[in-house]
């Protein structure tokens, strides 16, 4: 339906916590997902490839970037079959931790857990601090800070991010091959989080 080049195009000058890196890294867990739970693969190929391509305008204009990008994908699909189309917008549309429908379908389901596993583990991680540095916050803040404040803080710390979001992926995970992967990322960032903590406090 859409092709790895044709969609880098949509991507130039985005940030690097979603940039093309980025969907290509969904793309990989999206397909590995899409294979094991019998999901369409055109279709999750698609809908990998341009779910974040509204990114910039929600910048822009605030609007969910996942409604943004679920438009423009029927009008960059236009002329594939439409119920293969449709698929792609459902996906889409449901793509988003925070807000939006419920990923339903198995496309839709594979989707949002590749999109949930990339903010998970060793990338995820790496996504957090990239994500502070550029915003000149700082690199660690008490956990039970963190905890108290939630995203109303001037000053969101990796911390911050690992407890109001990366924490929960686990469970927000639609598949059981999704929970299979997301159980060694969650183990993995817990033991990061500890460690940087004992050695911030010296303890290490």
């Amino acid at each position: 339906m859409i092709t790895v080049a044709e969609a880098r195009r949509y991507y130039e000058g985005a940030e690097s916590g979603h940039d093309f890196d980025h969907v290509l890294r969904v793309l990989a867990l999206a397909e590995r997902i899409a294979r094991a739970e019998g999901a369409d693969l055109e279709v999750v190929r698609a809908a990998a490839l341009l779910h974040d391509l509204g990114r910039a305008e929600e910048r822009a204009t605030g609007r969910d970037h996942a409604q943004i990008a679920a438009e423009r994908a029927r009008e960059i699909l236009a002329g594939h079959p439409r119920e293969k189309v449709e698929a792609v917008v459902r996906a889409i549309a449901a793509h988003r931790f925070r807000t939006g429908p419920a990923p339903t379908t198995p496309e839709a389901r594979a989707l949002f857990d590749a999109d949930k596993l990339d903010a998970m583990g060793a990338v995820g991680i790496a996504r957090a601090f990239a994500h502070a540095g550029a915003r000149g916050h700082r690199l660690w803040a008490p956990p039970e800070r963190a905890r108290a404040e939630g995203e109303e803080t001037a000053d969101y710390t990796p911390v911050h991010e690992f407890v109001v979001k990366l924490s929960r992926l686990r469970e927000a995970m639609t598949t059981q091959t999704g929970r299979a992967i997301a159980e060694q990322r969650h183990a993995f960032m817990l033991a990061f989080f500890e460690q940087m903590e004992a050695e911030v406090r010296g303890e290490r």
